[in-house]
């Protein structure tokens, strides 16, 4: 499987599939997409412009309900999604997971934003969303999480580095930094925080200006 981070939290998993999460600041047309996966209804998670480049007659689009209306703009194939549940859609796979501020207003529980765990290849793959280090999330066992790091709207690195040092997938991609919030330099502050049995992989190199 292939990985691709984009900016602030826009990832692409390609095999043979091509996965899209949170597309934001994707200005050049690809239209390849097979899904598209959608944490929640912000301007840098919702980009109506980058799925309009990566979008085709047969993607598939996956978003919460607070995004119901507005993606019945664009297609007809999509799925409305709720926290904690297990869909399946041809044969991918997927669950659904909590993603909220517990202190912060930014991403309020009741708004029933969610991260996605999906099975592929016989890999785990967990994209977290806007979410702090939630107790109720600190069972989950994933091969890769991809985990935001920025702070402000997210958790931050050490609260990121505690939460995938406690959960041990056996890689880590910190995303959410380097563009709106988080200095680019948060990558490798973080790295040095995991564990040795954790592979760190940094995406995310340059500063990207909105």
């Amino acid at each position: 499987m292939q990985i691709e981070v984009f900016t602030q939290s826009a990832i692409k998993l390609s095999g043979n599939k091509n996965i899209y999460f949170d597309p934001f600041k994707i200005d050049k047309k690809f239209n390849d997409a097979d899904y598209i996966f959608i944490t929640h209804d912000h301007y840098d998670h919702y980009d109506e412009n980058s799925i309009n480049n990566i979008i085709n007659e047969r993607t598939t689009i996956i978003v919460p309900k607070v995004l119901e209306s507005e993606v019945q703009k664009l297609t007809n194939n999509y799925l409305v999604v709720e926290p904690n549940k297990t869909y399946k859609i041809d044969d991918l796979e997927f669950t659904t997971v909590r993603a909220y501020n517990m202190q912060k207003p930014f991403h309020p529980k009741e708004a029933n934003y969610v991260g996605y765990i999906l099975r592929i290849d016989n890999k785990t793959y967990y994209i977290m969303g806007d979410t702090d280090a939630l107790e109720e999330n600190k069972n989950i066992k994933v091969d890769v999480c991809f985990i935001p790091i920025g702070g402000h709207f997210t958790m931050d690195v050490v609260e990121a580095s505690e939460y995938i040092n406690a959960i041990c997938p056996k890689k880590v991609i910190p995303i959410h930094y380097g563009s709106i919030v988080g200095d680019i330099s948060l990558g490798e502050k973080f790295k040095k925080l995991i564990d040795d049995k954790i592979e760190v992989e940094i995406h995310i190199k340059r500063r990207n200006k909105i």
